[in-house]
């Protein structure tokens, strides 16, 4: 328990560290492999934030696609509403031969 019952706050200890956190302890500790390590740490953090970005933009991305082609297929549908009558007519009336009838 990181905090008294009636005092609000953090009831357990974290699972996880931020990258701030990281920062911290490599500060505090002192040995060369823990320097490491929380620059590794750090390193892993800036390329999720780095996947994260990549991955919103092209969510982004296949929305605006996704809306496009809502409107692309609404247009189809009034064209193909459109062409159906004029394929249904009656076809048009016979022309007389063309040349001389005697």
């Amino acid at each position: 328990m990181t905090s008294k019952k009636n005092r609000g706050g953090r009831r357990y200890m974290p699972y996880a560290f931020t990258e701030h956190e990281a920062l911290q302890a490599a500060n505090i500790l002192k040995s060369e492999k823990a320097t490491e390590m929380s620059i590794y740490v750090v390193r892993a953090f800036v390329q999720m934030r780095k996947e994260l970005a990549i991955s919103q933009e092209v969510l982004k991305r296949l929305a605006q696609i996704d809306k496009k082609l809502l409107e692309h297929d609404n247009v189809i549908e009034d064209l193909v509403h459109n062409l159906i009558p004029l394929l249904e007519e009656s076809s048009p009336e016979k022309k007389p031969p063309m040349g001389f009838n005697p």
